[in-house]
Parts: structure tokens; sequence; C-alpha cells
């Protein structure tokens, strides 16, 4: 069945026509979390695109919720056709965070042992996430031609969370994934216990 507007097909058996104009963000797959290890994104499953159709991918986190206190939210990658979740990432990360009794003010620094130098750990996004039903952790992680066969993978977050310590932390961490191999899956999880709740949104960027 399709849907025409003045002669012109928008939809045909459920899909959009070539034609029209969808915007330079495309959703691609929407993961919501319920008890969940683990949040993955691979290509070619579950209808996820994350080859050369978009030279730019971002992840939206919402609301994303542990079931554990003071935790932070990771990501790791495997190229095409590998396995383990364990590419080679330099990274730096550093943070502003503000306490709801007004101290401390205006902290702003690095935080080094949540960089990495040629590690094959997953990659902390934020600082500590409690787990009281008003905490979690919100914000987007973007990853740069992933399916690049020439360098390596560029890759740059902004996250903010409710801390355990009652305090609001912006979360910034930059860096790469240190291969020219296709990167084809990111998975995501909490470093300790599973994800409560919360939403993952994959957008590509034309």
């Amino acid at each position: 069945m399709g849907v025409i507007s003045n002669g012109t097909t928008l939809l045909d058996a459920g899909a959009l026509d070539s034609g029209i104009a969808t915007g330079d963000t495309v959703l691609i797959k929407t993961l919501t979390a319920s008890n969940s290890a683990t949040l993955t994104f691979h290509h070619g499953t579950s209808s996820v695109v994350l080859n050369n159709t978009y030279s730019i991918y971002r992840f939206v986190f919402i609301n994303c919720h542990p079931i554990t206190n003071d935790v932070k939210l990771q990501f790791q990658a495997n190229a095409v056709d590998a396995s383990g979740f364990n590419e080679t990432i330099t990274s730096v990360f550093f943070q502003a965070r503000h306490q709801e009794d007004n101290s401390p003010v205006g902290n702003l620094g690095a935080t080094a042992n949540r960089d990495q130098a040629q590690g094959t750990g997953f990659q902390s996004l934020n600082y500590d996430s409690g787990s009281a039903n008003d905490e979690g952790v919100s914000g987007s992680l973007t990853i740069f031609n992933p399916s690049d066969t020439t360098f390596v993978k560029h890759f740059i977050s902004r996250l903010i969370n409710y801390g355990q310590d009652s305090e609001a932390a912006d979360c910034f961490v930059s860096g790469y994934i240190n291969t020219t191999s296709a990167i084809d899956e990111i998975q995501f999880k909490f470093d300790s216990g599973n994800i409560d709740s919360g939403t993952i949104k994959l957008y590509g960027i034309k």
C-alpha cells in the first residue's frame, strides 16, 4: 500500500520514496535497555547501518540509568570480523563538576584515570553516575568515518550525569580507535552492573 500526495509517492510498501528529503541526520536504530548487561550496534544486524553509508555516526544516550551505584558508561568497538571488543584506544577525559551544596565551585580538570594510552579496555564516557531513581546519564558520542581503511577512527563525546555525590558532572572525552581497519560494531555498558533503563539512538549524518 502506498501513500500519494498531489501525485507524488511518499511511501510505497512502507518504504520512504528515494526522492523525499529526509534532512542531514537520519535515525538508524533505537535500542532500549531493560536490565541489560550491554547494548550493541552491529552493522547488518537488526537493521543497523554502520558502514560507509555515512561518514559521521552519532549515538545519543537518553536517561541511561544504572543498577549499580558509582559507575561509568563505557564503549568499545570491533573491527569487521573481529570479536572481543578490545580495539586499541588513545583518549583524553576532562570534566566540570558542581555539587548541590555549592561545592566544589567550578571544579574543572582532567581525570587521568579515565584516559587510555594505547589501551584495549572499554572507554569511560562519564564521571560517576549514581543509581538512585533521580540519577543517570545523558549525552552523545560521535564517531568519524568508522568504515575508512586508511586512517584511525576519531571520536568525541559529551555526557552529563547526576553523580552519586549529588553533583552535576559535565564530561568530555575525545580520542581515536587506533586501527585502519573498518569498524562495524560498537558496544555500550556500565563498568559494573547492568543498564537498568534508558535509550541509545544511532544516527547517520550525511
